[in-house]
């Protein structure tokens, strides 16, 4: 006996009234709209141990970001990371939660509106309205019901934005399998596009400078860090563009701010594991500064659109007390672009540029 086979792709809810367009779903004006996505890393649901849990669990299941074989990796998570890790990290996201929730999220949101308002007040007459939804890779809201929630808002064309500056196989490319299962589940596919990276636009590389800059009228330091996310070396070595990315968004942010670049230090945060993962190591770098005699250090994250646990907890708690007991005097972290004017103008001209053809077709 055969038994039907579970569909693979899902039924739209709506059909189309032929002859009557205006009232018609799928065909009415309102679905030029254009949707879109910013999508993020992610955060747990609570600053708690079973929260935890569940994010790490999906985080570190991912095989772009343990690249290596399931039989060897799998016990590993299960029986000691997931066992013994949660509870540590909780109490480090308790640190930083506010009574908006996850930094990460409430920032997020933030951006997504202020973009959004910013879109429509560049909307020409007769253009087609634009929506803009968070979406995150691990964690809620999740790309899929950002992706979900567009589409019910009419959106045909979605502009997909990985709002990782620098692009990284663990980062952006883990976002965009996301999308793409997703689309293989839809029977009417939009028009999608995505920007994999904008380490070298000029609007962001500004918005940087001027954060900077507004830190430094009380003052210049001995040395500015910048300290971006780490990843294995052996990434780099498999052909991730990610350390070449980071290295000419420092230069360019060194030629904005019309400094020799002697006073500037990239350097990589973040590692876990035994591997061999690129540096400089942020930590190392908080201990030696101080003991080359360089006490007054200004340290930001480029590579960090918004606010998080590795910036607001690991930078400004963790490397701030290296600095000090290795004799730092002042150490300054730059908060990251968040939801700054600058930042919103440059991501909002970042996605006019890219949705040109669609706002005028």
């Amino acid at each position: 006996m055969l038994y039907p086979l579970e569909p693979t792709v899902r039924a739209e809810p709506t059909r189309c009234s032929f002859g009557n367009r205006d009232s018609c779903s799928l065909c009415s004006a309102d679905r030029r709209a254009i949707g879109v996505l910013l999508a993020n890393v992610g955060t747990p649901a609570a600053p708690t141990a079973p929260a935890l849990r569940s994010y790490l669990r999906e985080f570190l299941s991912d095989t772009r970001i343990a690249e290596q074989p399931r039989w060897k990796w799998l016990p590993i998570l299960y029986l000691f990371v997931l066992t013994t890790r949660p509870q540590r990290v909780a109490r480090l996201y308790a640190k930083i939660w506010t009574d908006e929730g996850s930094p990460l999220l409430a920032i997020s949101r933030r951006q997504a509106e202020g973009i959004e308002a910013r879109l429509e007040q560049e909307r020409a007459e007769g253009e087609p309205p634009f929506h803009v939804a968070v979406g995150m890779r691990y964690g809620e809201p999740s790309i899929a019901a950002a992706l979900d929630d567009l589409r019910r808002r009419g959106a045909e064309r979605i502009l997909f934005l990985p709002l990782f500056p620098q692009y990284a196989a663990a980062t952006t490319a883990s976002a965009l399998d996301i999308l793409h299962r997703e689309a293989r589940s839809w029977r009417r596919v939009p028009e999608i596009r995505t920007i994999n990276s904008y380490y070298v636009d000029p609007g962001y590389i500004r918005a940087l400078a001027a954060s900077i800059r507004e830190t430094w009228a009380d003052g210049e330091p001995d040395r500015l860090v910048l300290s971006y996310h780490g990843v294995p070396k052996r990434y780099i070595d498999n052909g991730d563009p990610y350390q070449c990315q980071c290295l000419e968004t420092t230069r360019l942010l060194v030629r904005e701010l019309g400094i020799d670049e002697e006073r500037v230090i990239s350097s990589f945060q973040s590692q876990f594991g035994r591997e061999l993962w690129i540096g400089p190591k942020t930590d190392a770098l908080m201990r030696e500064l101080p003991k080359a005699g360089l006490r007054n250090v200004d340290i930001a994250c480029p590579g960090f659109s918004a606010d998080c646990i590795e910036t607001l907890e690991e930078i400004e708690v963790e490397n701030r007390g290296y600095f000090e007991e290795s004799g730092g005097e002042r150490l300054r972290y730059i908060p990251c672009l968040n939801d700054r004017p600058d930042h919103l103008d440059a991501l909002t001209d970042l996605i006019l540029r890219n949705t040109r053809e669609w706002r005028n077709g």
